[in-house]
């Protein structure tokens, strides 16, 4: 198993990073760290995180990362971040391209 980001993830992820970074730079390079460890567990248990509750009919699952959300979809034999989404947030509803 393998853990990709789609282009929307990568860009919300890097945005997250930016942000956390004008914050403080030690912050953005923790919260990296934590998302790189926590995301690679995915690798070995992609079903360990949790149903969106938003969006409980989707096949779509999130995991925690402090300050954020990190909403996967398992296809296949990988694990695709679509979104990462501050935890204040709600999160919109994945189009159709991004359910397929």
């Amino acid at each position: 198993m393998r853990v990709l980001f789609t282009p929307s993830g990568r860009n919300h992820f890097l945005a997250a990073i930016t942000f956390i970074d004008s914050e403080g730079p030690s912050a953005a390079v923790a919260f990296r760290k934590k998302a790189e460890k926590t995301l690679s567990r995915l690798k070995r248990f992609p079903g360990s995180g949790t149903a969106l509750p938003e969006f409980p009919d989707l096949p779509f699952r999130e995991v925690a990362i402090a300050p954020c959300r990190f909403i996967y979809r398992v296809k296949q034999k990988t694990v695709w971040i679509v979104a990462v989404w501050h935890s204040a947030r709600l999160p919109r509803k994945p189009t159709e391209k991004e359910i397929a």
